[in-house]
């Protein structure tokens, strides 16, 4: 009784302490990104709410809280106000899978450092991106606004040009670390990251996670200068925020699985494995903010045409070559 006891309590700390850094850094990874844009610019960027406009993320945290959330009169109401949570729901949950550190020993036992390591973890994460969609499609399309509609139809296709990549990208990481379980496939990068082995898998992954975050150059859902934000166009307040969180988390989402599959995971010298985790989680977050600031966005036949022209068939050459090697 006092081992299932000390398990729950165990796997609470660890959904608390999990939730708690993704959400502040979540929260200033939007600081960080206004302040570098603004150098990118040749500005200043928030500097007014405290020193170098460190509080900038808590005015905004109020600034959201306490503005109206309104709800447009001929919207589908229910779904309107569910829609951003899946959004921010499904971002959260990937973190379930990720193993942040080496297994510790407490009381003479081994307690693993994720909260839930599945031997189908990749799957789970795919699953979850993919119903990620459905919060963008959906709110979209409750919304009762054209410009809101074409944001969701644009998220809905543009998913079906970068998921097989994204899958097909990952199946030589599968081959090579014998697991679909994260936990194994950090372990089997305990000698040398598959990023050095498999350098077209890592490019293949990323660009197609960059659009499955819906970044630029591939913000095509929002591109505010065409469909003033698309599918979140009509929120305020808070559930805006929500849409807005689910994007930054789905950042470090990427960072975290751009460190497991490719850049070893937690494994690094001297520092502790959670140290090394986030600081490859925020150099890849650091390169999405500075693509940001350099590309423009590509036009939708452009996104086509790259995902299935260049990206699927380079990801089936590069499986193809992966088992011939590992047959040889």
């Amino acid at each position: 009784m006092f081992v299932w006891i000390a398990g729950i309590v165990l796997l609470l700390a660890k959904i608390g302490v999990i939730l708690a850094v993704v959400l502040v850094v979540a929260a200033y990874l939007v600081w960080v990104e206004r302040k570098l844009l603004a150098r990118m610019q040749v500005r200043r960027g928030p500097n007014r709410a405290g020193k170098f406009g460190l509080l900038q993320p808590v005015a905004d945290a109020v600034k959201l809280l306490t503005k109206e959330d309104t709800v447009p009169a001929e919207a589908d109401r229910t779904i309107f106000l569910l829609a951003p949570a899946v959004v921010a729901l499904t971002a959260l949950l990937m973190f379930a899978v990720v193993p942040f550190g080496p297994p510790l020993t407490l009381w003479g036992r081994q307690v693993p450092m994720v909260i839930a390591d599945l031997n189908v973890g990749l799957l789970f994460i795919f699953a979850l991106s993919s119903l990620g969609v459905y919060g963008v499609a959906l709110g979209g399309w409750a919304a009762n606004s054209k410009f809101s509609l074409l944001g969701g139809i644009r998220g809905a296709a543009q998913m079906i040009s970068y998921e097989l990549a994204l899958g097909l990208s990952l199946v030589p990481v599968v081959i090579l670390a014998g697991s679909f379980s994260l936990v194994d496939i950090v372990a089997a990068q305990s000698r040398v990251p598959f990023v050095l082995v498999q350098p077209i898998a890592c490019a293949i992954f990323f660009i197609a996670a960059v659009a499955e975050i819906k970044r630029i150059p591939f913000d095509l859902p929002e591109a505010e200068n065409e469909l003033g934000a698309g599918f979140h166009m009509e929120y305020s307040g808070m559930r805006f925020g929500l849409f807005f969180i689910g994007e930054y988390v789905h950042m470090q989402v990427l960072g975290a699985l751009v460190a497991v599959f490719f850049l070893g995971g937690w494994h690094g010298p001297l520092l502790p494995g959670p140290v090394w985790l986030l600081l490859k989680m925020m150099l890849v977050c650091l390169v999405l903010i500075w693509i940001r600031g350099t590309l423009p966005r590509l036009r939708y036949d452009q996104l086509m045409a790259l995902g299935w022209k260049v990206l699927v068939p380079t990801a089936l050459v590069n499986i193809l070559l992966t088992g011939m090697i590992v047959l040889l």
